[in-house]
């Protein structure tokens, strides 16, 4: 929990950057933008939470990770030497992240959703893949890939053989390419049928909560679940550029943009 005398400083939230494609030219330079970003919030932030799918494949291997991301890494080390937590919580697309952030960058990773205070405020935080009813597909898809025995035998193809595959994979994705326009109903269906539905099955347990943040679904979105709760859909770094910051009193969904020189 941020110490209220953190709270003079903001909270920020961000998901859903999905460094390394579609290419590596493109990646590069959202990385470089997020880069940017990052030093600018860096000086007024208590703490930043990363929400999932840092990067859009990350495979750990006992001596090796996936190249590249020297720019992102190098920032997020600088932020937590300089004593300001970062926190991932990890999605579908980074899940196989274990013990390399945490020990070479000071990132604490999250796995499952978490209530957490900040100030006089309780906040319900998730990726957001695989909550609410339905998507029964993805949910079985999603206990394979954490499945230890998979990851055991996965570990085992060379990286140059098993990056090579999962990112063949990864470019074919919507993500990938870029696509928002055909999806943006969708995924606003998704975000009410599902995590909403999530949101107020969690609030009849804690209805203390006031405010739900996810990623996952790359739609911005800011709803109002109750008179005093708010439920928030990030938005991606690929085409939206948002993220969300708490000033101890309220909440704000904002968009990245890079100042003109």
């Amino acid at each position: 929990m941020a110490d209220i005398s953190d709270m003079q400083k903001n909270i920020y939230f961000a998901s859903d950057f999905h460094l390394g494609v579609p290419d590596h030219d493109r990646s590069l330079e959202r990385e470089k933008l997020l880069v940017k970003w990052l030093d600018e919030i860096r000086l007024n932030a208590a703490e930043i939470y990363l929400m999932g799918d840092l990067f859009d494949f990350w495979f750990e291997y006992k001596t090796t990770v996936p190249r590249g991301y020297v720019r992102l890494l190098g920032k997020l080390a600088e932020i937590t030497d300089s004593g300001t937590q970062v926190h991932l919580f990890k999605g579908n697309h980074d899940m196989w992240a274990f013990d390399y952030l945490p020990q070479e960058v000071n990132i604490q990773l999250h796995r499952d959703p978490e209530i957490k205070q900040f100030g006089n405020k309780l906040f319900y935080l998730a990726h957001g893949d695989g909550l609410g009813p339905g998507d029964h597909g993805y949910k079985f898809i999603k206990k394979v890939f954490q499945c230890r025995v998979n990851q055991w035998l996965f570990r085992w193809i060379h990286p140059d053989l098993g990056i090579i595959m999962a990112n063949f994979w990864s470019r074919q994705s919507r993500y990938a390419n870029l696509i928002r326009e055909d999806h943006v109903q969708r995924d606003k269906d998704f975000i009410n049928s599902r995590l909403s539905v999530h949101s107020k099955k969690i609030l009849q347990a804690n209805p203390e909560i006031d405010y739900f943040i996810y990623g996952h679904w790359h739609y911005p979105w800011d709803i109002q679940l109750t008179g005093k709760c708010r439920q928030i859909s990030l938005g991606d770094w690929l085409t939206n550029f948002t993220y969300a910051q708490f000033d101890g009193d309220d909440l704000y969904l904002k968009k990245f943009v890079e100042e003109k020189k």
